[in-house]
């Protein structure tokens, strides 16, 4: 098996480091702007070979991954129209579905063509923040070309699967509203909370001094990528205000339930919330996948943070990430260590409290 790949940022690689540790066998070559990712990549032993530009060494590729800006999709699926040979399958990552699509029928693509949006990331940029387990258990959506033959379509469907993340085919359509309202506009509130916040805090910025918990949590994607998001609403413009519109309609419910004290309401509003929430199922990650983590208390010495980890290695538990808390979000509880699934999180606490560790869990 041969992947091309077109960009290594977080996205395309992690999936390139993916499928080195599930598909070792496979050949990558692989093509960014950056020399020195590429130079990176190959010295991890990610990619067999450098490609510094679209060359003919991709026109035997099983699959070709677009791993670039929206805005600069249609110089390279051009570029590549000209090198590729018939057994070859693009796809790419963008968020968006509509506007590339597009592309791809102006181009007589879609016998080629199978879009992808992977719905897993993180607040973090680049290569140097990709890893090989991001797609696990995330949604993998998938919006075929109109003439992609459908044995290609499943063929393609069974690699993603391979690589840990669960496909999902929708047309470009369906998929531009459902992110819309699931990814794009929660961006965009999560962005005007925070500058909210922003123009509301006083000289003093206690706002900001004492901002933890649930607003950090809400906000924490608006660390995200600021060119990656507008091109994301400029986009899919009119799924996003389709959907703000129907958020503004709630947000003006909440509005006039509380300034006219209807408790009712209230209790309507946030009960039907709760129990929409509480269905959601914490075994698929979204675009920003859930967090396992731990809080405890250590002593201020010499050795403290490696004797937690020590004792989390003899129970063969794997650590995602550790650190020390400097804004607290417990009144206690300085050290917080994340996991890559819930299993470990809770394995670990029954670890470290039989070691008479203090933890609090944060689900």
């Amino acid at each position: 098996m041969k992947i091309g790949f077109i960009g290594l940022g977080l996205i395309g690689g992690s999936i390139a480091k993916t499928i080195r540790r599930v598909h070792p066998s496979a050949r990558i070559l692989a093509y960014n702007r950056t020399q020195e990712v590429l130079n990176q990549a190959t010295r991890e032993g990610v990619i067999d070979e450098a490609a510094w530009d679209i060359t003919p060494a991709f026109s035997d590729c099983d699959y070709i991954f677009l791993c670039v800006p929206v805005v600069t999709m249609k110089k390279y699926l051009r570029d590549l129209k000209a090198v590729i040979g018939p057994g070859t399958i693009l796809t790419d990552v963008g968020s968006t579905k509509g506007d590339i699509h597009e592309t791809v029928e102006q181009l007589s693509l879609t016998s080629s063509f199978i879009g992808g949006h992977p719905m897993a990331g993180s607040e973090k940029v680049g290569y140097s923040h990709s890893t090989d387990r991001l797609l696990e258990n995330a949604w993998y959506i998938l919006t075929p070309g109109g003439n992609v033959p459908i044995e290609r379509v499943s063929a393609f469907s069974e690699f993603i699967r391979s690589l840990g993340a669960l496909p999902l085919i929708l047309t470009a359509d369906e998929h531009d509203f459902i992110t819309a309202a699931i990814s794009h506009v929660p961006h965009v509130v999560s962005a005007s909370l925070v500058n909210m916040v922003h123009e509301l805090d006083g000289r003093e910025e206690y706002m900001r001094t004492i901002a933890a918990g649930g607003f950090k949590d809400i906000t924490r994607i608006s660390s995200s990528s600021p060119q990656m998001w507008q091109e994301i609403c400029l986009a899919n413009s009119e799924n996003i205000c389709t959907v703000l519109e129907a958020f503004i309609r709630k947000l003006t419910d909440f509005r006039f339930a509380i300034r006219n004290g209807n408790k009712e309401k209230l209790m309507q509003y946030f009960s039907e919330c709760k129990n929409y929430r509480d269905s959601f199922s914490d075994d698929v990650s979204g675009p920003i996948r859930k967090e396992y983590r731990l809080y405890l208390d250590i002593s201020d010495e010499v050795g403290a943070i490696a004797e937690i980890a020590s004792l989390l290695a003899g129970a063969r538990i794997s650590i995602r990430n550790i650190g020390i808390v400097h804004n607290r979000a417990f009144e206690q509880g300085v050290l917080r260590v994340e996991f890559y699934d819930g299993k470990s999180q809770t394995r670990a606490a029954e670890v470290l409290t039989s070691k008479a560790y203090r933890i609090y869990e944060d689900r």
